[in-house]
């Protein structure tokens, strides 16, 4: 074995003289904190809600707070934006009558904003700042009413924005239009020679022509595979995964699971719908399966088969397939947080709750 420092020259990776991170082949992290507080400020402040409807006025003005941190990893042209983040906003409301204008203000606050949770809504708390008046409750209720749709929408859009790369997307842009220069000059110089190839090659079977149509109809989509074990009969942790009390106990959230084949299910506040499509207690679990934030029409497909090898040890393999690349925001963080919220939310909290660790 070579000593330290003497090891063959064709493996050791050397520090490029300019100092340059080619194609970011290295991991480069940005600091987006401040780009945030910006690109949320023009997001959120100065958004009319309503003006004049029964009499009342009401808009956000400022936003008054931006705490926590926001980053973008890159590499190889590949984003991972990182935040967690909470944030306060401003709104005033005005009502006009025979006495005159009477104003009332309040705030907006999303106490945690997270990458992890990129695929739902954040909790958005609305307050009235001030004496409880007929006003303040009015208004109050209008905001949440027209108000909160509207502020979830603009977040959405920064979510949005920094599954693109933040404030490095331009620089990434930029880094693309070269590469596609060449290509079109490649292609210029190479036309007739492709010109003559495809006079010259024959047309492709039916059947090749079909399988390479087939192939396309998964771009965009993934598979989740993983084996879980858990010190319990197979019985006891289907019935925790098909009962809906003890789904509210581990995660804290509004739950509801049918027991049935072909019954419907709702987890995590409705964030995540299906069906049961086959149900074999202790043995087998197959479901279609969907977040809320994904396109429409769009269900993957959870197969959970249980093993239970030896008395008191149940193995768990999961097979999620037709999982998108990205949700209907265009975040392209959904296979990472899918495979992390079952590890994390799911399988992790029940051995935590039920004493089932390994």
């Amino acid at each position: 074995m070579a000593k330290f420092g003497e090891g063959d020259a064709r493996w050791i990776v050397q520090e490029r003289p300019d100092g340059a991170n080619v194609h970011n082949w290295h991991w480069a992290e940005r600091d987006c904190l401040e780009w945030s507080r910006a690109r949320l400020s023009s997001l959120l402040a100065g958004l009319p809600v309503l003006s004049g409807e029964g009499g009342l006025t009401l808009r956000t003005t400022t936003l008054d707070k931006l705490d926590g941190e926001a980053y973008v990893n890159i590499r190889k042209g590949k984003v991972i934006p990182g935040y967690e983040l909470s944030l306060t906003l401003s709104w005033e409301a005005e009502a006009t009558s025979e006495s005159g204008v009477a104003k009332v203000t309040g705030a907006a606050e999303v106490p945690y904003l997270a990458d992890e949770n990129a695929d739902e809504d954040p909790e958005l708390r609305i307050t009235v700042r001030g004496d409880d008046s007929p006003l303040a409750r009015r208004a109050k209720d209008a905001f949440i009413a027209r108000g909160k749709p509207l502020v979830l929408e603009k977040i959405r859009e920064y979510v949005a924005a920094m599954s693109k790369g933040g404030p490095a997307k331009d620089e990434l842009d930029a880094k693309k239009i070269p590469t596609k220069a060449a290509a079109a000059t490649g292609g210029t110089a190479t036309a007739h020679a492709s010109a003559v190839k495809e006079v010259a090659a024959p047309a492709p079977a039916p059947a090749a022509k079909e399988k390479k149509a087939k192939g396309k109809e998964k771009e965009g989509f993934k598979t989740i595979e993983m084996t879980e074990k858990f010190n319990c009969r197979s019985k006891d942790i289907y019935e925790i995964l098909m009962d809906e009390n003890r789904w509210k106990g581990f995660t804290q959230s509004n739950t509801r699971i049918s027991k049935e084949v072909g019954g419907q299910f709702s987890l995590f506040d409705g964030s995540i719908t299906g069906v049961n499509e086959e149900l074999q207690e202790g043995k087998l679990i197959v479901q279609k399966w969907r977040f809320g934030s994904w396109a429409d029409g769009v269900h993957s497909t959870v197969r959970m088969v249980f093993d239970e090898p030896e008395s008191g040890v149940t193995i768990i393999k999961l097979k999620q397939t037709d999982v998108p690349v990205e949700d209907r925001y265009g975040n392209s963080t959904v296979v990472e947080n899918t495979e992390r919220g079952w590890t994390e939310l799911i399988f992790q909290r029940i051995r935590a709750v039920f004493g089932f660790g390994i």
